[in-house]
C-alpha cells in the first residue's frame, strides 16, 4: 500500500470512528444499547496491505441495570483522541502533498 492509500485509510478510519462515538453518546440513555468501536491500527499492524476497516460491536464491558455499557466520560476521552489523531493525520498528508509539489517545482 503507498503512502497516499495509507493516509486516506487513516482518514476515513477516524472520521468513521468520530461518527461512531457519536453515535454511542447519543445512545447513552437506550436501553440495551452495546457501544461500538471501530477497529483498524490492529489490521493494519497484522497485514498492512490487507488492512481493514471495521465497526465491532463491545460486549465485554460492564452493563448498567438497563442493559446499556456506554460510558460517557470514556466516550469523550477517545472523542478527543480521535480527533487528534485526525488533525495529526490531515497536517502529515499536507507536509507530504507540499514536499512532493516542492520536488515536482524543482524547489
Amino acid at each position: 500500500m503507498d503512502i497516499y492509500g495509507l493516509m486516506k485509510m487513516g482518514l476515513d478510519a477516524t472520521e468513521l470512528r468520530n461518527r461512531t462515538i457519536a453515535n454511542n453518546i447519543v445512545n447513552i440513555n437506550t436501553p440495551n444499547y452495546k457501544r461500538k468501536y471501530v477497529t483498524f491500527e490492529d489490521s493494519l499492524k497484522n497485514e498492512m496491505d490487507n488492512a481493514k476497516i471495521e465497526v465491532k460491536v463491545d460486549k465485554d464491558s460492564v452493563v448498567r441495570e438497563d442493559g446499556n455499557n456506554v460510558d460517557l466520560e470514556s466516550e469523550k476521552v477517545n472523542q478527543a483522541a480521535a480527533s487528534l489523531q485526525y488533525n495529526a493525520i490531515v497536517s502529515l498528508t499536507n507536509t507530504k502533498l507540499s514536499m512532493t509539489k516542492s520536488v515536482i517545482s524543482g524547489r
